[in-house]
């Protein structure tokens, strides 16, 4: 699906966008804060319209940190998708927990996934280390890991290792990598079979036999391909890691088991509960029950109620009105005094400036920021 146009915008000339054109769904792709800023801006420029589009958001993938503070931030949507049954019991237990409404909670399956299904081992085998950006985050443990691959290539000359990167050196992402496993690499002699790959991980995936990594969720891409599949304990189970997240998977593993030659079993009732589901057409129904809810939503006799986020100036009057600042919003919804763009569109020259700042901003945070942080390590 490719949109008709695209257009970037701030909160506040987003709100008043809403004002002035009619939809049936809108959806928040923002991270919490956002969300939250736009749920109340969004009550303000609605009130007394029941005739509004149904306002949906929710995550992109697993959700292993931030529970609470993520999802209270997401509270006042109509729809909160839940990407796994674990994940729809966790989130109406969070609502209810605090006695907000629970009832937007609506369960559908991680929304990356596809592909075939393993026919079993390939010519050559191949052992795939999905690597992350962030994870782990030091030198020491990422020259660990890279070592730990580059040796079991040596140990293995019969089969194809494949480092599988994230990005190419200077592409823009949004996550940060200080620390590229691609230029640690240069520092060794690398063995034939060993290769760094980038790209599509679906099409990695299509000629992977063992995937290896510390917490991606390139792991819950192989399982539902029924990919063998291994989450690393050489740096311990740490939720700094991420990997507690696959606790009772049965993937857990560390390279000496793996040069050893253990295969994985993953738990299949952990798998079915992830919202990972291989075979028997269930995956592509897992998105029925949203099309069901919001069809319904908007043949609700007298139209939508108004929004009502947990947060209010009653229930975190400490905490929300700096979440809408960041946003130029008022605790009412309204645009602060002063808030750029608030009234008119942003001419040609803002909108130059507003794209050269953005460069600059993220030349500072991928390229300086790093090697600021470095130097104050020596």
């Amino acid at each position: 699906m490719h949109a008709d146009s695209l257009r970037e915008v701030t909160a506040v000339e987003f709100l008043r966008a809403m004002t002035r054109t009619s939809y049936d769904v809108l959806v928040l792709a923002l991270v919490g804060g956002g969300v939250q800023a736009i749920l109340h801006g969004l009550k303000r420029v609605w009130e007394g319209e029941p005739d509004r589009p149904v306002v949906v958001t929710g995550y992109v993938g697993v959700v292993y940190e931030k529970l609470a503070d993520g999802l209270l931030l997401r509270h006042g949507a109509d729809l909160v998708l839940a990407n796994s049954r674990q994940d729809a019991e966790r989130f109406r237990a969070v609502y209810e927990g605090v006695g907000a409404d629970a009832s937007a909670v609506t369960e559908v399956a991680l929304p990356f996934l596809g592909g075939a299904a393993y026919p079993g081992e390939h010519d050559p085998y191949t052992v795939v280390f999905a690597a992350q950006p962030s994870v782990p985050d030091s030198r020491r443990d990422r020259t660990y890991l890279l070592n730990r691959l580059i040796q079991h290539a040596r140990l293995n000359p019969e089969r194809e290792v494949l480092l599988k990167l994230r990005s190419k050196p200077g592409e823009h992402t949004t996550h940060i990598e200080e620390l590229p496993y691609q230029k640690l690499a240069q520092k060794h002699e690398l063995p034939a079979n060993f290769r760094l790959v980038y790209g599509n991980m679906g099409e990695v995936l299509d000629r992977t036999d063992l995937m290896v990594t510390v917490s991606s969720t390139a792991a819950l891409e192989s399982l539902h391909r029924r990919v063998p599949t291994v989450v690393l304990t050489d740096l311990g189970v740490r939720e700094a890691l991420g990997n507690h997240h696959f606790v009772g998977s049965g993937c857990l593993a560390s390279w000496d088991q793996l040069d050893a030659g253990h295969r994985p079993a993953p738990d299949e009732d952990w798998v079915s509960r992830q919202g990972v589901v291989a075979g028997g057409g269930s995956y592509a129904s897992a998105w029925d029950a949203v099309g069901e809810r919001i069809a319904k939503l908007l043949a609700r006799p007298g139209g939508l109620p108004p929004l009502t986020p947990y947060y209010s100036p009653a229930t975190a009057p400490g905490y929300l009105p700096g979440i809408l600042a960041r946003h130029h919003l008022g605790t009412d919804g309204s645009p602060l005094p002063g808030a750029p763009t608030g009234d008119k569109d942003p001419g040609p020259v803002r909108q130059m400036v507003r794209r050269a700042a953005r460069g600059a901003y993220r030349h500072g945070v991928q390229r300086v920021a790093p090697v600021i942080r470095r130097m104050g390590e020596l």
